[in-house]
């Protein structure tokens, strides 16, 4: 049986993420196949050539940036390509603990100018490294990047060089020790991502400049895919030699004078411990929340509301999925079933429908945060879920007649009933046809 008819089977418990994936199999065309197949792509002296690898590194590098980003209108797919492309360049470097730690800060501090280097790639990322093929053929990004316009080549390399400095400084100590430096260090990746986008989009002039000058709300729609994927990541990191979750966090919660690293989280003894410390980085991420519903209520262009909303409702569901989650410490690659995020892509079109997503991601949360409140060692951690929840509850009735949420209430509660009776009438012929099956066996 392949893979993709178990995983629409499985979705019929989920009606919904069911109907989705059927629409989605039949009646959507992904902009990122062509590109995937490298068999499509036009010989070397070809002026598509560049274009095609491009997209199709893109791809490799992120199946789901991927989508959004060639989505979003002609002009702003090429720079925003370039611009991801560029910084998972920098990543890729940063994430690759097989480069000599002195060399490796060098690179980071001076990649920004790799873009104006024509020819230039690195070879010599570890074996293991998943995206070193990027930095293999960086030479074709390069030549994208040059043919953008200089607005643009100057955000890219402003981001790149900031951040490259932060990463670099944080490669020559201890990653994030601290409350303080995972902050800054999420900033660093992150935040300045948001920043990035956002000077972009204005550039663009597809939104208001004012959305360039939202730093606060800009560094927070960064800050929240990453702290997100850092606390999934956990497993994947620790086993890899890295280290993002802050020690300040765990050793809130470990007894006092307890020897050891961060590795103690997985040692069965000290669950209660482990998870309390997933609680609180699950929290503390959660306080981003309100600042993304400000942000995308700002948008004004369709297709980078899009852009923007979708891997932000991609991390809500994920950080559902992780908090007070055990298999965060037993499992790698813990993430959001296939038509849950089909159904995220293709049901959020407007900030309406995006904040009802969230509300129904944050339940969630409110639901498995209420047992915190009865264990001494999270009583904290419930009081800050609790206020963070009162939070976007009142920026939500603050905006509610922006908002029109009933009317996105009304559009999902008939969506929900045609698909449970959709799922149900699927059910009742596939146990007719069954039983008509069985009566032609001979006896």
């Amino acid at each position: 049986m392949s893979s993709e008819l178990v995983t629409l089977i499985s979705s019929m418990q989920y009606p919904a993420e069911f109907v989705e994936l059927i629409k989605y199999k039949f009646n959507n065309e992904d902009p990122t196949e062509f590109y995937r197949n490298i068999n499509n792509c036009p010989p070397k002296d070809d002026e598509k050539y560049i274009d095609f690898m491009c997209y199709h590194l893109l791809g490799l590098t992120s199946r789901s940036f991927a989508r959004v980003i060639q989505e979003l209108t002609p002009e702003l797919k090429d720079v925003v390509c370039v611009f991801y492309l560029v910084l998972r360049g920098l990543d890729t470097i940063e994430d690759d603990m097989t480069i000599e730690v002195n060399k490796k800060a060098d690179l980071l501090k001076n990649f920004h100018k790799f873009s104006h280097q024509k020819g230039w790639t690195f070879t010599e990322s570890g074996p293991n490294e998943k995206d070193r093929i990027l930095l293999e053929q960086y030479d074709v990004v390069i030549e994208k990047f040059l043919k953008l316009h200089p607005k643009y080549q100057k955000i890219i390399d402003n981001i790149c060089l900031k951040m490259g400095e932060g990463m670099s400084e944080f490669c020559l100590k201890k990653k994030p020790s601290t409350i303080k430096n995972y902050y800054l260090y999420t900033y660093y990746v992150a935040g300045l991502v948001g920043i990035g986008l956002s000077e972009i989009f204005a550039a663009s002039g597809l939104e208001d400049p004012s959305i360039a000058k939202k730093t606060d709300l800009s560094d927070s729609m960064g800050r929240f895919l990453q702290k997100t994927n850092i606390i999934r990541d956990f497993l994947e990191d620790y086993e890899d030699g890295r280290q993002f979750w802050p020690d300040e966090a765990w050793k809130k919660f470990i007894p006092e004078g307890t020897e050891g690293d961060i590795g103690i989280l997985l040692k069965k003894d000290y669950n209660s411990f482990a998870m309390a410390t997933l609680n609180y980085l699950c929290i503390d991420a959660f306080q981003h929340v309100v600042d993304v519903l400000e942000y995308l209520s700002s948008l004004k262009d369709r297709t980078v509301f899009n852009f923007c909303a979708i891997p932000q409702l991609m991390a809500i569901s994920t950080l559902a999925l992780v908090f007070n989650n055990p298999e965060i410490f037993k499992t790698k690659g813990v993430k959001t079933r296939k038509g849950e995020a089909v159904r995220i892509i293709r049901n959020n079109p407007d900030i309406s429908s995006a904040t009802l997503t969230f509300f129904r991601y944050i339940t969630i949360i409110q639901r498995k945060g209420r047992i915190l409140g009865h264990l001494p060692l999270e009583k904290e951690n419930f009081k800050q879920l609790d206020k963070s929840i009162k939070d976007v509850q009142a920026w939500v009735r603050k905006n509610e007649k922006e908002l029109n949420m009933e009317k996105a209430k009304a559009k999902a509660k008939k969506e929900d009933a045609f698909a449970q009776l959709l799922v149900t009438f699927i059910i009742v012929g596939i146990i007719f046809l069954t039983a008509y099956l069985i009566d032609l066996i001979p006896k």
